[in-house]
């Protein structure tokens, strides 16, 4: 599969599972026999949408797009301030 495929399998499957809205796709790898595809997903929506929730989730996918797994790493407010790791 493209890359472009994987994202928009992983954004489709995601939204699917957890009834949220994908904000962006922010990594894309690779591995051996997988995929692994970071995304942010909004978690609840504000006013101002700088206030937003978001959830940054991490799914593993198989070579044909198929989920195998999806965990959240982080919670944060849109608006604060984000450490580079």
């Amino acid at each position: 599969m493209k890359p472009a495929d994987v994202a928009f399998k992983a954004k489709e499957q995601l939204c699917s599972l957890t009834g949220l809205d994908v904000d962006t796709v922010s990594a894309l790898e690779k591995q051996e026999h997988s995929w692994r595809v970071v995304l942010e997903l909004v978690e609840m929506r504000k006013i101002p949408e700088s206030s937003n929730m978001l959830g940054t989730y991490e799914a593993i996918l198989n070579d044909q797009g198929g989920l195998l797994s999806y965990r959240r790493t982080r919670r944060y407010q849109r608006g604060d301030g984000m450490d580079e790791r």
